[in-house]
């Protein structure tokens, strides 16, 4: 699906002046201006409050800054006890 070229926001504004009227329309397109400029406000508020949320967390920050060599020798491998052969057969 293509986007919106100038030829079909042409199509969208003669359309919406033969149903709403050309009294109508500055008012319709500054709540629609508005509504989308609350959308962006809101969508930069969740973005910032969900980075700060991120930032604070302490398991969140240690587990992403960490090289994998630190990673690595934080948690060492879990090797088995060598198995005693010779107790068993002799």
């Amino acid at each position: 699906m293509g986007s919106i070229g100038f030829p079909e926001l042409l199509v969208i504004f003669v359309i919406a002046l033969i149903v709403f009227g050309p009294r109508r329309l500055p008012e319709i397109g500054k709540a629609l201006g508005q509504g989308i400029n609350e959308f962006k406000r809101a969508s930069k508020d969740l973005q910032t409050r969900l980075e700060e949320e991120i930032e604070q967390d302490p398991r969140a920050s240690a587990s992403t800054t960490a090289p994998p060599e630190a990673a690595a020798a934080a948690n060492p491998p879990q090797n088995p006890p060598p198995a005693d052969t010779e107790a068993r057969h002799g």
